[in-house]
């Protein structure tokens, strides 16, 4: 076992939320090392090919999926520097404010301990520091007004304009969507070339992926990004008080210790969990920062309820962006749906590819041989979606737990326990409801609804934030209640998830309690 020189920050996780502390950390002056379990991508690395595109997707040891509704984590996060980041659609949509007082407004769910008030300045400085292109004064008919986008909206294209009609029809108001791409060179990046390869990372660097953000400038600050690194432990002192290293396995299978003042944990949040619990000591017996229990607890994901159109007209689906063109937040309302609990948030407008994730061949699972063939000729002209996203209210049942089985480095395996309630049943089925009523007034040629297995998408919780060590993991800054130079980062600490895309708000909350850091280290580093 080799131990490394001591670090002021070791940061575990180079995706959304470890290169935002990063960056800020750095730049703070402090000596920064971040640990990767993956490769160390480079823009160059990413290939517009489903093929290819597979190798910065989930890989490792795999997680045990048990529960009526096994999430399925295969697109959810990412493998290597950059993280998920590196793959996702740059969809960057805000919490809105109903959403974080479900409990003192609705009796249900939890409350956070902020509210938006205490986010939005970070939602605006995010967007001036990656570059967001969109309209925000038209989001703000459903949110507070805030700064503009510092690049308007990008183009639009004709998968995305047939539904606009469909929408008017059942009067739900549709502005751009906000994006984390280019519409027009920003910051020395160019802008998008609308080529719908966004799934499977954007070569050019007019998509705001970690490699050409906060990373980047991370590493411009000094940090030192240590790939194939795989985290297992995180060590303490003798008293058990403070945290004092993490132990991690380099490219040759050997154990290293890194010594830092500060730990930041930001992994996956089916990893950090993972973490936690495999950190267990005499005096930590139940795992790190889990005086409460609840490490691993309240894991929360987002369903979708696509609905599909196929026109007569060339609609130039593989034109655009993964994403969408056009988002609403109508039904986000918590009651929005008569009989049903939480809030919808609605998109379209994707550009489409021929198989893998959302693709052609995925449109129709009933069709096999000559007609799937038949069916993807026409489709490849004329074949548009769109999305409503669905919120899953937290439950303690659904969990992460350690397994017995164990991966390569003797660490146990975790096991992921998920569910759906009635309410998320209930709510997916009133979207595909909607979704055809939206569809048949476009005039297309055929609608269906995109109804399978119940997806699971981005995942939440498990490490969330509250008032106190009795009924949440960390404050709203990350920071442990139990250890006070522990953070974690990422939607693990978001005690409910809403319906909108989250990466805008793991950005936002990670620059806040990376702020917060850097200004009370004195108080932190003891």
């Amino acid at each position: 076992m080799a131990t490394q020189e001591k670090v002021d920050v070791a940061i575990v996780g180079a995706g959304a939320s470890g290169s935002v502390f990063a960056a800020v950390l750095a730049n703070a002056g402090k000596k920064v090392v971040v640990l990767e379990t993956g490769p160390d991508w480079q823009l160059s690395d990413l290939i517009s090919s489903d093929f290819w595109g597979r190798r910065i997707k989930t890989a490792g040891a795999p997680f045990l999926l048990e529960g009526k509704n096994p999430f399925g984590y295969s697109y959810q996060s990412g493998w290597g520097v950059g993280g998920a980041a590196l793959h996702y659609f740059a969809n960057l949509p805000r919490l809105l404010p109903n959403d974080f007082k479900i409990r003192s407004e609705h009796q249900r769910a939890l409350d956070w301990p902020i509210s938006y008030q205490d986010v939005a300045p970070y939602y605006d400085q995010v967007a001036r520091d990656i570059g967001v292109s969109g309209n925000a004064r038209a989001e703000e008919i459903w949110r507070p007004a805030g700064e503009p986008y510092p690049m308007p909206p990008m183009k639009t294209f004709r998968n995305g304009e047939v539904w606009l009609k469909g929408f008017e029809a059942v009067g739900i108001r549709m502005v751009p969507a906000a994006v984390g791409m280019n519409s027009t060179d920003y910051k020395g990046r160019p802008a998008c070339i609308y080529d719908g390869w966004c799934h499977i990372g954007c070569p050019t660097g007019a998509l705001s992926n970690p490699l050409v953000t906060y990373l980047a400038d991370a590493r411009k600050a000094g940090a030192e990004v240590r790939a194939r690194s795989t985290v297992t432990r995180v060590l303490t002192n003798r008293q058990g008080t403070r945290v004092s290293a993490v132990e991690y396995y380099d490219a040759k299978k050997e154990r290293r210790v890194q010594e830092a003042s500060v730990v930041v944990l930001a992994a996956w949040s089916a990893q950090n969990p993972r973490i936690l619990l495999n950190s267990a000591t005499d005096r930590h017996p139940r795992g790190l920062a889990n005086t409460s229990g609840l490490v691993g607890k309240y894991m929360m994901c987002h369903y979708s309820s696509g609905t599909w159109a196929l026109f007569d007209e060339d609609v130039q689906n593989h034109l655009g962006t993964t994403g969408a063109q056009f988002m609403s937040y109508d039904r986000y309302g918590k009651t929005a749906h008569p009989g049903v609990f939480g809030s919808s948030f609605i998109v379209a407008g994707t550009a489409l590819k021929t198989s893998d994730l959302g693709g052609f061949a995925n449109a129709r699972l009933d069709l096999f041989g000559a007609e799937l063939q038949a069916f993807m000729k026409r489709a490849a002209r004329g074949l548009t979606r769109i999305g409503a996203f669905g919120e899953e209210l937290p439950n303690i049942d659904n969990r992460i737990e350690l397994a017995a089985d164990k991966d390569e480095f003797g660490m146990p395996l975790g096991r992921i326990h998920h569910s759906f309630d009635q309410d998320a049943v209930g709510l997916w089925n009133a979207n595909f409801e909607e979704g055809l009523r939206i569809a048949k007034a476009t005039g297309a040629r055929e609608v269906w609804s995109a109804r399978g297995n119940m997806p699971t998408i981005h995942l939440m919780g498990g490490t969330i934030m509250g008032t106190d060590a009795g009924n949440s993991v960390v404050n709203s800054y990350g920071q442990s209640h139990e250890l006070p130079n522990l953070y974690l980062a990422g939607p693990g600490i978001f005690p409910t998830g809403g319906a909108s895309n989250p990466t805008y708000t793991i950005f936002a909350l990670s620059l806040r309690g990376a702020e917060q850091l850097a200004a009370k280290w004195r108080t932190v580093d003891l």
